[in-house]
């Protein structure tokens, strides 16, 4: 005790050099070491101080009685970890430092928190430079790190291991754990609301984030420059995110993470302002940006409408405003507490029904959650939070419902809105008939399905979107026996069509919109009125039904925003079709080189990187690589809402084995091909990389790579009219053109000079770096999406691997690179004779 108040006495005598915003005053305390707020009142608290960093009893909000352990970033004051969030104690409780445990008393001596058993005696109690409070022990090697224990902030040298989290705080002044979550896992990271575990964010989904590789996710860390996910080497990225350039020069800006009571996860950066003498405060990156991607911005069942500046509330309109916050019934029901299994019986005889929220009713939970079993609505029970109006151009119709009971019960704990349990159900899309019959629906359906195996009746799934309707043996009649299906059931699998389904939405298939070499496309549309484009597939085998939809099935779970998304399907005896979300303005082979208003140069580098981010899930985010094999402009297609999305991905592994036979050595289109077709060699996703490089040159030029028109030909830096002639090999003019670093002469000219010159040579470096003879020098899409972005430096082209683009342009080169007589190349005859064509 005597040496415990010698060193206050000692710590007193020094008070000046331990202020939040001082110096570096004591790193270390050691066993027997016993303090309160109490003793240090008159430093605010601090009695550990290093660096940027102090430990404190800090008491937020200034509330009598709630204090607590906590390491604060002394420039700024803001709180970065607490020891006690749950359990706030008086200012004369003890905090006592012995060789066991680092602890937390109350006045009576009851435990208010304490480090756990030990593996060695403490030695020292010292908080580091970086934020990091530890317990030591005679070796100087940790015992105990408050760095393995976070609370809401992740610090610049703070690795967040995976299966970890960060929980947000209740509020500023109360940092008990709140209702939502930062986790860590394997392969992303994700922002859950507790109450449901519902995410409402990824990390991996996010446009502004890259795959790096495919290793598992073991960290998360943040610095100045961005946010990672780490392997478990702590070096290579699995994902990041780069931050754009600081607007300040201050040189010791400083970047903390943190989760904040509103469920928003923030990057958040520190420097001093001079001219203020004060702190600034910049948030370099937020998550969710929109209120109403929150799970519970208008409270429980509250209607969230975005705004200019902040989101606006109200209550669909069977409902108003609760008392406790959110919505609930306006007619005087109550919320049910139990499923549609449960009867009446539970509720004193009181008949449960439906309400109606109307229509176009989205939930935020079903952005990220897979529907149940019916593969078209969600049953969500225990704590609901905020809706949303779905507004997507007329894709989705969403409905939602909720489960009420048509009489009031008296009031208790069980049944208060804030607090019962609650049900609602969303429908993709909606039908309303049912949800008034969904129990009575399943009872039959079960019963029905017994009575036809044992006559040996087929059946046939079909889709929710038609409404429910489970067709009874003698439905089918003998012309239909080619048309009877197994049920099958894998996990995963889309909505799957009748092909008399597809049949009308098609008007049976009148407008064509496309075809290749897989089949035709047609424009359609399904009785909730949504807009698809159905794919009539000719190629695949009519062998294998439970394989054909296991690849559906891997199709369809591929989400992206820039990957066209798999509504449906159909296999029918022999025929296959594809059901796909319609973009309306078609593929980008019309809007580049057809006659309409020409693509401004800042739509066509949007398009590119759309296209590049979207090839590069597909090579490194999804669980299952997939190869395009057939990259080109008639598969990349647009939307009015500058959507940009990737289409045809995965429809080579749907070809029969006879023409999978045919294209082992040639799979995609004339054009596009990337020089290991005509080898034999080995095919990696590098021949997608190759097949966008082409397309990434034909999107500077406005033109086919090789085509015949009446016009200018390049003949260097000039250019001479002449009748209609074949016109240079495009991809070796850009070569010729890069050795001379004149890049504005590749855009398009009917840009007239509108095209950004840094961005032309950014584009058109890119692109010959994908065109690399070898695969092996070629960038990932990965690393060409961020080249584009502008996240990344710019590689430099190697020309010794790419002379062989003179044999293709119809001319020869010398080992030196100069240009020689032009020759007819005999690989060039071998592509010019055949049409190797997939999906257009």
């Amino acid at each position: 005790m005597a040496s415990s108040s010698l060193f206050s006495l000692l710590f007193l005598a020094f008070a000046p050099l331990l202020s939040v915003a001082g110096p570096v005053a004591r790193e270390f305390v050691y066993p027997n070491f016993t303090a309160s707020y109490l003793h240090f009142i008159d430093n605010s608290g601090v009695f550990l101080s290093s660096s940027a960093f102090a430990v404190a009893f800090h008491n937020p909000g200034k509330q009598p009685s709630r204090y607590y352990l906590a390491v604060l970033h002394a420039p700024s004051g803001a709180v970065v970890w607490t020891a006690n969030p749950a359990a706030p104690v008086p200012p004369s409780a003890n905090l006592a430092l012995t060789s066991a445990s680092l602890a937390l008393s109350l006045p009576d001596g009851s435990l208010a928190w304490s480090t756990p058993p030990l593996a060695a005696p403490v030695a020292a109690l010292r908080l580091l430079p970086s934020g990091e409070l530890r317990l030591l022990d005679s070796a100087n090697a940790s015992l105990w790190s408050s760095f393995d224990h976070p609370t809401d902030t992740l610090l610049p040298d703070q690795l967040l291991p995976a299966s970890a989290s960060l929980s947000s705080a209740i509020s500023n002044s109360d940092p008990a754990p709140g209702n939502y979550r930062l986790l860590v896992t394997p392969a992303d990271s994700l922002l859950q609301w507790t109450p449901t575990s519902l995410v409402y964010w990824s990390l991996s989904t996010d446009l502004r984030a890259t795959k790096d590789s495919n290793f598992k996710v073991s960290y998360m860390a943040v610095n100045a420059t961005g946010l990672y996910l780490l392997a478990g080497d702590r070096k290579t990225a699995v994902f990041r995110m780069i931050f754009p350039p600081p607007t300040s020069s201050f040189p010791d800006e400083f970047h903390i993470a943190k989760l904040d009571p509103s469920g928003r996860f923030r990057i958040l950066s520190f420097s001093p302002n001079e001219s203020l003498s004060a702190v600034v405060f910049d948030t370099d990156f937020v998550v969710p940006s929109n209120d109403c991607d929150l799970p519970s911005a208008c409270g429980s069942l509250g209607l969230c409408a975005p705004g200019a500046n902040s989101s606006k509330c109200s209550c669909p309109p069977p409902l108003g405003a609760s008392p406790a916050g959110g919505c609930s019934p306006a007619d005087g029901s109550i919320l049910a507490n139990a499923s549609c299994r449960d009867n009446a019986e539970g509720d004193g005889g009181t008949s449960a029904t439906y309400m109606s929220l109307g229509s176009r009713i989205g939930y935020f939970g079903t952005k990220f959650s897979m529907p149940n079993s019916s593969k078209s609505c969600y049953l969500l029970e225990r704590q609901i939070g905020s809706l949303f109006i779905v507004d997507d151009g007329g894709d989705n119709l969403a409905a939602g419902y909720i489960k009420t009971l048509n009489r009031p019960s008296p009031p208790s704990p069980s049944n208060k809105f804030s607090s019962s349990v609650r049900f609602v159900i969303i429908l993709l899309p909606s039908t309303a008939t049912f949800l008034l019959v969904i129990c009575i629906s399943f009872m039959y359906f079960t019963t029905w399905r017994r009575s036809t195996r044992r006559t040996g009746g087929m059946t046939r799934i079909k889709s929710m979107t038609s409404g429910l309707r489970w067709p009874m043996a003698p439905e089918f009649s003998e012309e239909e026996d080619d048309d009877k299906e197994e049920e099958i059931t894998i996990a995963g699998l889309p909505t799957r069509y009748t092909y008399a389904e597809l049949e009308t939405a098609t008007d049976n298939f009148q407008m064509r919109i496309g075809s290749g070499g897989f089949g035709s496309v047609y424009k359609g549309q399904l009785p909730d009125k949504s807009l698809v484009a159905v794919k009539r597939i000719d190629a695949v085998s009519v062998q294998g039904k439970r394989e054909f939809c296991t690849e559906i099935a891997v199709i369809g779970n591929i989400h992206h925003v820039n990957l066209v998304r798999l509504r449906g399907f159909c296999a029918q005896g022999p025929r296959r079709l594809l059901v796909y979300e319609y973009m309306n303005r078609g593929s980008l082979d019309r809007a580049l080189f057809g006659h309409g208003p020409v693509l401004e140069w800042r739509e066509r580098l949007d398009i590119a990187i759309g296209a590049a981010r979207g090839l590069a899930y597909l090579h490194a985010g999804c669980e299952h690589r997939i190869i395009h094999c057939d990259v080109k402009p008639e598969n990349i297609l647009l939307h009015d809402h500058n959507q940009v999305k990737m289409a045809d991905f995965g429809l080579a592994k749907l070809m029969s084995r006879e023409q999978s036979g045919f294209f082992t050595t040639m799979r995609g289109t004339r054009g596009y091909l990337a020089p290991e077709w005509l080898t034999n060699s080995p095919i990696s996703d590098k021949t997608d990389v190759y097949s966008f490089g082409m397309v990434l040159l034909e999107i500077v030029r406005g033109r086919k790579n090789r085509t015949e028109e009446s016009g200018p030909e390049w003949t260097g830096s000039t250019a001479s009219s002449g009748s209609s002639r074949p016109v240079p090999y495009f991809p070796m003019v850009a070569l010729e053109m890069h050795e001379r670093g004149t890049y504005e002469e590749l855009a398009d000219p009917r840009l007239e000079g509108r095209a950004t010159g840094p961005e032309v040579e950014t584009v058109v470096k890119v692109a010959l770096c994908c065109l690399h003879e070898e695969p092996a020098s070629r960038p990932s899409m990965t690393a060409v999406a961020a080249m584009l972005e502008g996240t990344t430096p710019v590689c430099e082209p190697t020309l010794k691997s790419l002379n062989y683009l003179s044999l293709y342009g119809g001319g020869s080169r010398d080992p030196t690179g100069r240009r020689g007589s032009a020759t007819a190349s005999p690989l060039l005859s071998y592509l010019s004779s055949q049409e190797v064509s997939g999906p257009r």
